[in-house]
């Protein structure tokens, strides 16, 4: 009965990474010491290129209205691989349909056997 879970498993995996429609690059804020000076500093740092991947969203409106205007935020969602590690506080940049935009981590990943879920925030700079 394992291995036919295994088996469904992978299926489905396998179903899910044929929806990716985009593809990301995952960069870390890294102490790098200069090979020249010996001097420490930190950099931005890319740890994962061209890993596909799919964004979700979903447009959530707020409880209260302030003035005549109600608030309407949007949750992000990135699908991705499940065996890929990415760090909190990592900047992603997803190009999806044409448009790539900056996010960051902003929560511990979901994971499952087919995939992997991760909220993300737009990228506003290294804290």
């Amino acid at each position: 009965m394992g291995n036919a879970l295994g088996k469904a498993q992978k299926a489905a995996r396998k179903a899910i990474e044929s929806t990716y429609a985009g593809v990301m690059t995952v960069s870390e804020y890294k102490k790098v010491k200069d090979p020249n000076t010996a001097l420490t500093s930190y950099k931005e740092v890319v740890v994962l290129e061209n890993q596909p991947c799919s964004l979700s969203f979903e447009s959530i409106a707020a409880a209260v209205q302030t003035g005549t205007v109600a608030t309407v935020s949007q949750a992000v969602k990135l699908f991705l691989s499940p065996d890929i590690i990415i760090k909190p506080g990592s900047k992603i940049k997803v190009t999806q349909t044409g448009v790539t935009t900056e996010y960051k981590s902003s929560g511990v990943p979901a994971v499952y056997p087919t995939h992997q879920e991760i909220m993300l925030e737009l990228f506003d700079g290294w804290a």
